[in-house]
């Protein structure tokens, strides 16, 4: 009980009943310590939005103090409601118009590519069963990939700052939506229509941040503190079992015993810039959607793999773009979605969603081998192996020619094995009782292990793009 539900639930009893220069505020109506609010002031906006709805239908559940801990059936279904309100306005529109303008290929496929991207179990279980809101982020995240994509370059910086503005992990998607605009504006010239759109952007970007954050501007101490909660550097390296790097490294190495928290944010940060770098330099000689997709991808893991205070759900931030390489490279983008909602085992089994993770998991891996032909399509071609080809002919130029498309078929079928044995495992086998995270443990390591291979073919993928190749297709 005492979880998002209940974080969700207490920021909409917050903002209804307190005014905005308390919301941020350790005061003695809003105690910071029981579900503080800590997300951008967008956030809070939303809470505010549904409170009013809360209380037209039951004062209840947003009364001040004595709601605490409410709990219903009829209040889960109103969360759910709303869930699914901002889904129908924000995310679900988002997903069709990019498959619809921006897919290549037949009718088909294009459908076929949003019952995927909308049957996506992650953020399906996590929205629902955790009560969250990412898909407003993500559907606000994703119109500025259309903005973008669709040459609007202001309606997808407009966008993408409302998503920044909702949630601040959309910092995962930030240097790519900054890389590409940038590469942009050199491309067409810091003197003449390039220099232009740079002011426009930028005019753009400032205004909407001042609209969001205006209840907030009068006093410096307002803006303050809401930074200071949204980057709370006290909680760690890492929360949970998480399938990051940190997390698993801390299996052999007690990285928050040995290093100061100091220590530990400047050393994530480092690697999380190095990580991302790369793709990001890439997509600033580059500023192509097929390079701005790969982009988001590149850098979206890099922040989840290597950065300071990272979450289970923060998967899905990685998750959306590659939901949008679905119908390009159906197979590893499969296999990426299912690692995804599998390294959250250990969350979806706390909150009672085993029958729900089982169900929707299944289901999405049979659509979407079907819908999209996922293990028909796995030429060394069609997965884009050729920087693997290449890179073996340099490691070990005496071998032959190796079928690695078949290769990764298998790959993929074993990883499935292993990832439904862990699952049944988790539920099923007690584990020793000196190691009562075991299971716990070997689904963050697994996971963890896959998502640093997976992250190492998008970054091939990317860096080894040919000039005027699949780029030409893409450019604005």
């Amino acid at each position: 009980m005492f979880g998002d539900y209940e974080a969700q639930r207490h920021w909409q009893e917050v903002t209804y009943n307190l005014p905005v220069h308390e919301w941020y505020f350790n005061t003695t109506e809003n105690d910071l310590n029981y579900w503080g609010l800590d997300y951008p002031p967008l956030t809070a906006y939303h809470s505010l939005l549904c409170a009013y709805v809360a209380k037209l239908i039951n004062p209840e559940w947003v009364e001040l103090y004595t709601s605490r801990g409410y709990e219903s059936p009829a209040h889960k279904l109103f969360m759910r409601a709303t869930v699914l309100v901002a889904d129908i306005l924000i995310y679900i529109p988002a997903v069709v118009v990019y498959c619809l303008y921006l897919v290549e290929g037949s009718f088909k496929r294009k459908v076929s590519t949003i019952f995927c991207i909308l049957l996506y179990p992650g953020l399906t279980l996590i929205d629902y069963g955790h009560f969250q809101y990412n898909s407003v982020s993500l559907g606000l995240a994703l119109w500025g990939v259309i903005g973008l994509g669709l040459g609007r370059d202001m309606l997808g910086s407009f966008a993408f700052t409302l998503a920044l503005n909702y949630k601040q992990m959309e910092l995962y998607h930030s240097l790519p939506f900054f890389c590409y605009l940038l590469g942009k504006c050199v491309k067409q010239g810091l003197t003449g229509r390039g220099l232009l759109l740079l002011v426009k952007v930028g005019g753009t970007v400032l205004v909407t941040f001042a609209l969001c954050w205006l209840p907030f501007l009068s006093d410096p101490q307002q803006v303050l503190q809401v930074v200071h909660r949204l980057f709370p550097v006290a909680r760690g390296l890492f929360e949970d079992k998480v399938a990051n790097t940190w997390c698993s490294l801390n299996v052999l190495i007690k990285i928050k015993t040995l290093m100061s928290t100091g220590s530990q944010l400047s050393l994530s940060f480092v690697l999380t810039l190095l990580a991302a770098l790369p793709s990001s330099i890439k997509l600033l000689t580059r500023p192509t959607l097929w390079q701005f997709k790969l982009a988001l991808v590149n850098s979206s893991l890099a922040f989840f793999l290597f950065s300071y205070q990272v979450h289970e759900k923060s998967i899905l931030l990685p998750a959306l773009p590659v939901c949008l390489l679905l119908s390009d490279v159906p197979l590893v983008a499969l296999w990426f979605l299912q690692v995804s909602t599998f390294s959250m085992l250990p969350l979806l089994l706390k909150d009672g969603l085993l029958l729900p993770y089982a169900v929707t998991s299944m289901a999405f891996l049979y659509l979407g081998l079907f819908l999209l032909s996922a293990l028909q399509r796995c030429t060394d071609g069609e997965l884009r192996l050729q920087p693997y080809h290449a890179l073996l002919s340099i490691a070990a130029p005496c071998l032959p020619r190796l079928n690695l498309g078949l290769i990764t078929k298998w790959k993929f079928v074993v990883s499935m094995v292993l990832m439904a044995g862990l699952s049944v495992a988790s539920v099923v086998v007690e584990p020793p009782a000196q190691l009562p995270d075991l299971f716990p443990v070997l689904v963050s390591l697994s996971s963890c292990g896959q998502l640093l291979g997976l992250s190492l073919y998008f970054n091939l993928l990317q860096l080894s793009e040919a000039p005027g190749k699949r780029s030409s297709k893409k450019n604005n």
